[in-house]
């Protein structure tokens, strides 16, 4: 699997899970299996040195941000809870990159 590939996929699979916590859908529980799941999942890529899309600067981002943020910071600060809603949406319906995104490989 490339890392274009994985990404591709890991990207909507995020993005969903980002919404349903924000919507009181899923627990912060949850989203942290997942973000843990990915990672081992990243780490049997073989690197390489392509470079990053717009779509995997904001996933990396975006799973940098609900590992970072506790649960009760991200619904507590609008300005957070906005970003990310905007990361999910551009990982699921694309458009513009959402300003403030710096995601990086790990």
């Amino acid at each position: 699997m490339t890392i274009e590939e994985f990404i591709d996929n890991k990207a909507p699979q995020l993005a969903m899970y980002g919404k349903a916590f924000l919507s009181d859908e899923l627990d912060f529980h949850e989203v942290q299996l997942y973000l843990w799941d990915t990672l081992e999942e990243w780490q049997l890529l073989i690197p390489s040195s392509e470079a990053q899309t717009e779509t995997e600067t904001v996933f990396w981002h975006l799973l940098h941000s609900f590992n970072k943020w506790p649960d009760w910071m991200i619904r507590g600060n609008q300005y957070l809870c906005q970003q990310l809603h905007a990361c999910c949406d551009f990982l699921s319906l694309g458009g513009q990159m959402p300003s403030g995104c710096i995601g990086v490989r790990p």
